[in-house]
């Protein structure tokens, strides 16, 4: 069931977070909604989904890289120039 909430929030955020949800195609409601739940879920149900931060688990090696600056422009190069 959907209850009618009101919120006051500063001018210049709700204009931004209104192009932001009509970027994303979302409402502002599903926004704030979205977020409130991530805000209120159990710990064990926030492990239980896989996130941003879970999904790029591994994707980065152990070791001392460097400049990554450096070290992503020679991956982009070697992926890209040898095609």
């Amino acid at each position: 069931m959907n209850t009618k909430l009101t919120l006051s929030i500063e001018e210049s955020i709700i204009l931004k977070a209104k192009a932001y949800a009509k970027e994303n195609g979302k409402s502002l409601s599903q926004l704030v909604e979205n977020y409130l739940n991530s805000l209120v879920q159990s710990k064990s149900q926030r492990l239980e989904e896989p996130s941003v931060l879970y999904q790029l688990k591994g994707a980065f090696k152990d070791h001392e890289i460097g400049d990554y600056k450096e070290e992503l422009a020679k991956a982009l190069a070697k992926k890209y120039l040898s095609e």
